[in-house]
């Protein structure tokens, strides 16, 4: 049954007290009276995504063998209520795989995910409705993020619509016009009837952080939401996320390729490869005292404004490993500037740097 609303929301649903919940599940009632404990919104641990790899029909003849693409590989982190942490890495690594498994958009193969203290795993389908409405996602491409043959009225107030969130057509198109504000396209009212290609890339962009904070989430996944924008909206559009976060308390997961954009924007950066977290810390932490080899290499190339400053720029060789085939030891030792002969051997744990920071490396675990 559809939620019964009444002018500014959501009040008592009888389907809530009707939704049978069996066997250790997590249902409506639960999730909705949850409440963040501490500090942390989510808890990810030992989170796997593992993808089959297909094979032809022959080569299935004459092997039984499995073969799986280990995009996320047991990583556990957690996201703190109103921060905003960026995932970092290289096209490939498993950052976007990571956002979409939080949201439900892929089904994770092993570990947990916490969202206020309740495992997402055990949410009952009427959950998992609720959970999706408090965890939005801002899709790298705007231009095949919204449709076409919309108006920006309809593309924003669809959110509304599938929630059952408006009880009249003024109410939602005041909630409409106050998330276009909100993202920064005013005045709101003199675009509600345009279409997205009457619109610049920014604000298509716009439109789709509107659609996201029209629903006012807990959770915002931002996945490279400014890899295709020009570098002066993108100033725009990184302040925006920074006033979501002040102002209404969003908490945001910023997957970018950029380190020089999470150092700008982010509370705490956690840096990806192939699968795996090999640094996670307090952004000024990380960027001023580096352990890992990847990420040293990633901060030495990241612009400085003065130019007659001489750097080390550290430039990795060769390409990143199949997914589908990680070498053995650390994955990152093919290409580390700094590998020694037990790199190959040996799988690096995580080693507390300072405080919240850690990185998984050999060389911090005292061999040489």
């Amino acid at each position: 049954m559809d939620d019964k609303v009444t002018g500014v929301g959501v009040t008592a649903d009888p389907a809530l007290d009707r939704e049978k919940v069996t066997g250790g599940a997590i249902g409506r009632k639960e999730l909705r009276s949850a409440t963040v404990s501490g500090t942390d919104l989510y808890d990810i641990r030992g989170l796997e995504v593992f993808f089959p790899v297909r094979q032809t029909f022959l080569r299935s003849m004459v092997s039984t063998e499995k073969r799986w693409v280990r995009a996320v590989d047991s990583i556990s982190f957690t996201i703190g209520a109103g921060e905003i942490l960026a995932l970092v890495g290289e096209s490939g690594c498993g950052k976007t795989t990571t956002g979409r498994t939080l949201l439900g958009l892929e089904q994770q193969t092993g570990g947990q995910i916490f969202y206020k203290g309740l495992e997402v795993g055990k949410f009952t389908p009427g959950a998992i409705r609720d959970y999706r409405r408090n965890c939005q996602i801002i899709f790298q491409d705007p231009y095949n993020a919204i449709n076409p043959k919309h108006t920006i009225f309809d593309i924003v107030a669809e959110p509304l619509l599938v929630n059952h969130l408006t009880s009249n057509e003024r109410e939602k198109e005041e909630r409409v016009v106050r998330a276009l504000e909100e993202a920064g396209l005013r005045p709101a009212r003199d675009y509600l009837y345009r279409y997205p290609h009457e619109l610049s890339g920014g604000q298509r962009q716009r439109v789709c952080i509107a659609g996201a904070v029209v629903l006012e989430p807990d959770m915002i996944v931002a996945d490279e939401p400014v890899a295709s924008l020009d570098v002066s909206i993108r100033n725009d559009i990184l302040k925006l996320m920074v006033q979501h976060k002040n102002e209404l308390g969003v908490t945001y997961l910023f997957i970018t390729h950029d380190l020089s954009l999470a150092w700008v924007i982010s509370d705490r950066i956690a840096v990806m490869y192939l699968g795996k977290i090999v640094e996670i810390g307090e952004t000024e932490e990380v960027v001023a005292n580096p352990r890992h080899p990847y990420t040293k290499a990633l901060i030495s190339v990241i612009p400085v404004p003065d130019p007659t400053a001489k750097r080390e720029h550290t430039i990795l060789t060769g390409e990143t490993p199949n997914p589908a085939a990680i070498p053995t030891g650390c994955r990152f030792h093919p290409r580390c500037p700094e590998v020694m002969d037990i790199c190959s051997q040996q799988e690096p744990v995580d080693v507390q740097v300072n405080g919240s920071h850690y990185a998984a490396c050999l060389r911090l675990n005292g061999h040489s």
